[in-house]
């Protein structure tokens, strides 16, 4: 299959790469993001037979102050990238998030749950969602949660810099989720590509996160743990490390229609954080 990536350095587009080298990746430097023209050219003039959004405005708390381009980036360009693929009848893939939800309660967001982002980033990305569902073509959004690699920024990386550094830190630890390793992100667009050209009725929304759901300060224990690293994780409230963006409470995603529609279940995240620990290790030697 012939794949379309928009994003070419982020921590999914990375991990694309490397399982899908053949594809055509568009850095930022190939199609303005900010152009949903320019996006949607991009597609009608490729050879692909599938397309895969990886690239976002990611700084969540930037966004409460650049909320426009943020917008631009996650709701008018994948709006415009699924009316092109729309028009030609390929597969559109976009990853959005958790933060599309208020992050009340303690169950698991299923994919028809209402939405109620809390800060900028959340509505951004809701919106290219709302853009893309009402496009109405042959689309999977991928809610994911927590994503971390060997690449880029990430809490992975931090907790690895700053445990080396002390001997104590404190971590939130009223916010529950599921990490999620690139790679098995990166693993699961390309399954669910596949399975759209073979099944465009399989369209719709869908969740993909880590197991088990965890805090961060025990996502934070267990990178200690795995990395040699001794450095304890204090307990603390939201409260206590203020952010410009609200993030949610509750990220705990649902993901079995997931697992129904496309056979993947959600990945240890422990496994994919020892992964991620070799590629540094060996990246470092």
């Amino acid at each position: 299959m012939r794949l379309l990536v928009f994003g070419a350095t982020g921590q999914v587009a990375r991990e694309l790469r490397a399982r899908a080298p053949e594809a055509r990746f568009l850095a930022r430097q190939d199609v303005d993001l900010t152009d949903p023209a320019a996006c949607a050219a991009a597609i009608a003039t490729s050879d692909a037979e599938a397309v895969i959004n990886a690239a976002a405005y990611t700084a969540v708390d930037k966004a409460e102050s650049e909320e426009a381009l943020a917008l631009a980036i996650n709701g008018a360009a994948p709006g415009a990238m699924a009316e092109a693929c729309a028009a030609r009848g390929l597969p559109f893939v976009h990853i959005s998030t958790d933060y599309v939800f208020d992050g009340s309660g303690d169950a698991p967001w299923t994919p028809t749950d209402p939405t109620g982002p809390l800060g900028a980033y959340g509505r951004t990305k809701l919106a290219g969602e709302e853009r893309i569902r009402a496009v109405g073509g042959v689309f999977a959004i991928l809610r994911t949660s927590w994503v971390f690699s060997a690449h880029g920024g990430n809490f992975v990386k931090t907790m690895l810099r700053l445990g080396a550094e002390r001997d104590k830190l404190t971590i939130v630890a009223d916010q529950i989720g599921g990490p999620t390793e690139a790679g098995d992100i990166a693993e699961a667009c390309l399954t669910i590509a596949a399975a759209l050209a073979a099944d465009p009725g399989k369209s719709g929304t869908y969740h993909f996160a880590g197991a088990p759901d965890v805090s961060w300060a025990d996502f934070a224990r267990e990178i200690f743990a795995q990395s040699g690293l001794s450095c304890a994780a204090e307990d603390i409230p939201s409260s206590s490390y203020p952010t410009p963006a609200a993030r949610p409470g509750n990220s705990r995603m649902d993901c079995s229609a997931t697992t129904a529609a496309f056979g993947i279940p959600r990945p240890d995240w422990r496994k994919g954080l020892a992964r991620v620990l070799t590629q540094l290790n060996e990246g470092s030697s």
